[in-house]
């Protein structure tokens, strides 16, 4: 377990020793007791052993006894799902500023 979020990471290896997910990119979204985390990551196919195609996941992470414990994560499965969920963010970031200026 981590004790700092800099320390969080989702690079994960198996009992053999070979590295099933490798993280790619992190950025911290909120830090404190809880922490928010975006990942950019890819797993390793099974079949082939190469890494497939880009992910992505935010976590969210409680401090517990000098520990921080993943408490819940939200995967995004593609570049296509991730594009779509940024597309429409900002329409409703740019319609809900619009609403916010008029008040």
């Amino acid at each position: 377990m981590a004790e700092t979020v800099d320390e969080i990471s989702i690079d994960w290896t198996d009992e053999n020793g070979e590295q099933q997910v490798k993280q790619v990119k992190k950025h911290v979204l909120t830090k404190g007791a809880w922490s928010t985390i975006m990942f950019a990551y890819q797993e390793k196919n099974r079949t082939s052993g190469e890494f497939g195609p880009l992910k992505f996941r935010v976590g969210r992470y409680q401090k517990r006894n000098g520990q921080y414990n993943p408490h819940s994560k939200f995967n995004i499965s593609s570049i296509k799902q991730a594009g779509e969920i940024v597309g429409m963010l900002q329409e409703w970031i740019d319609e809900l500023k619009d609403d916010e200026s008029k008040q």
